[in-house]
């Protein structure tokens, strides 16, 4: 496991997406998690579609299942899997600006939920869930064994969750720990990042039955291509980009290097981007 020198806790994590909250949903979109581009043509867009859609079959979805977005975000991915499946989604989310944007979603098909609310000491009833997934919210999470824990316990037996998350590589060298693993987790927000090994133990240590782990990096890299062009188009035409970078007193701003610093991880191999599929016994 890959640790930060500087502690981050879910109150530092909450406020880094409550504090560029503009930044991520003009640069990002109204999906803040990587796009899946399988064929290489598709736009970000489709993409950020798409790796929705492999969630989803990863899942098996059936219409009327309860499904819980453990860190949904802006609750983008919860609206298309209720309106594409007619599945009911609970999502949670530490970030009230998040929260306030995805509780104005609505849908024409299922149903949808948001609480703002720390995954790790949800109030959510156990056993009732059939699926649950975490897009890239895991490596934010403090107690990692506890929030695979808390996924087994809301799932009912039988029930499916999906995990992508970025992952070190498992033997990265000294200069990729100390000069992107580590300032990516103390710059991200990341209170540690696991490996594969990493994430399998703590799987079946919370009672699950690790299915597969499959490595989509090359699929997945070019996110932070268009996160950076955009970056650098909104840098050269908007003036608030250009004011946020030169306030000293703004912490955040180092993350406009962190997109560098990913874009090289996945170069090197120092991060895998990977989809781990686990099942609760019956």
């Amino acid at each position: 496991m890959i640790i930060p020198r500087e502690p981050q806790c879910p109150a530092a994590v909450a406020a880094h997406y409550d504090r560029l909250d503009l930044f991520y949903r003009e640069i990002w979109g109204e999906h803040i998690h990587h796009g899946y581009w399988l064929e290489g043509r598709e736009s970000p867009a489709e993409a950020a579609e798409a790796m929705v859609e492999l969630v989803a079959t990863r899942l098996r979805l059936a219409g009327g299942q309860q499904v819980c977005d453990i860190g949904c975000g802006y609750g983008a991915t919860a609206q298309r899997l209720a309106t594409m499946h007619g599945v009911s989604v609970t999502g949670l989310t530490i970030s009230a600006a998040q929260h306030a944007v995805a509780q104005r979603r609505v849908v024409s098909r299922g149903s949808l939920a948001f609480h703002l609310e720390d995954w790790v000491d949800n109030t959510l009833g156990s056993a009732s869930f059939d699926r649950a997934y975490a897009i890239e919210s895991t490596e934010h999470m403090e107690d990692k064994q506890r929030a695979f824990s808390q996924a087994f316990r809301v799932l009912r037996p039988g029930g499916y969750l999906i995990v992508c998350a970025w992952l070190a590589s498992p033997a990265p060298a000294a200069w990729q720990v100390r000069h992107l693993l580590e300032p990516i987790c103390q710059e991200g927000r990341l209170p540690g990042m696991g490996d594969e090994a990493d994430y399998a133990e703590m799987l079946w240590g919370a009672g699950f039955t690790m299915l597969d782990c499959e490595d989509i990096s090359r699929h997945v890299a070019r996110t932070w291509w268009v996160c950076l062009r955009r970056a650098a188009t909104r840098l050269i035409a908007d003036d608030r980009y250009r004011r946020f970078l030169r306030n000293r007193g703004e912490r955040d701003r180092i993350f406009a290097l962190t997109m560098v610093r990913l874009l090289i991880a996945y170069r090197t191999g120092a991060v895998r981007y990977c989809l781990l599929t686990a099942r609760r016994p019956d």
